[in-house]
């Protein structure tokens, strides 16, 4: 008697290190070639693995590309992603749902909003550290304005 053993499926660990062609990498970043160099050559992104057409991308080149394109979408600017990146590592960067503050140089400006809240009363907001937008602002400060008027009438 003779049995045959037939193999229908064999499954391969994944390895951690794919590579991916550019426009492979530009489907998953959601961002166009020219776009993709552009970061490159601004320093925000590392070169390609390889040259010409054997130039390849790795997780390193995504995580990196996803960074960016993150805080892009919040508002925050292509010198402070880079310092983001240079500073924090880029896994760090891209963990985090807004940008760590921006340490305080000499002579740096800064931009305050100050709400009155009542005669010697007042709340200090900066805007871009706080996260906050305009109207949440606005909301926080009447909800404070609420409370010290209940605080003032002894109503708790």
């Amino acid at each position: 008697m003779t049995v045959t053993l037939k193999v229908s499926n064999i499954s391969v660990m994944k390895t951690t290190h794919k590579i991916f062609t550019l426009e492979e990498l530009c489907t998953l970043v959601e961002m166009n070639k020219r776009k993709v160099r552009f970061y490159i050559q601004k320093g925000l992104v590392d070169r390609p693995e390889g040259t010409g057409k054997g130039a390849h991308y790795s997780y390193r080149h995504l995580g990196q590309l996803l960074a960016i394109r993150k805080w892009k979408d919040a508002g925050v600017s292509l010198e402070r992603i880079q310092e983001l990146l240079e500073d924090t590592g880029q896994s760090a960067a891209a963990g985090s749902l807004l940008p760590p503050p921006r340490p305080k140089r000499p002579g740096s400006v800064e931009v305050w909003s100050h709400l009155h809240i009542h005669d010697g009363v007042e709340l200090h907001i900066e805007p871009q550290r706080s996260g906050l937008n305009p109207e949440q602002v606005r909301a926080l400060c009447l909800i404070i304005v609420q409370e010290f008027e209940k605080i003032q009438k002894g109503v708790r």
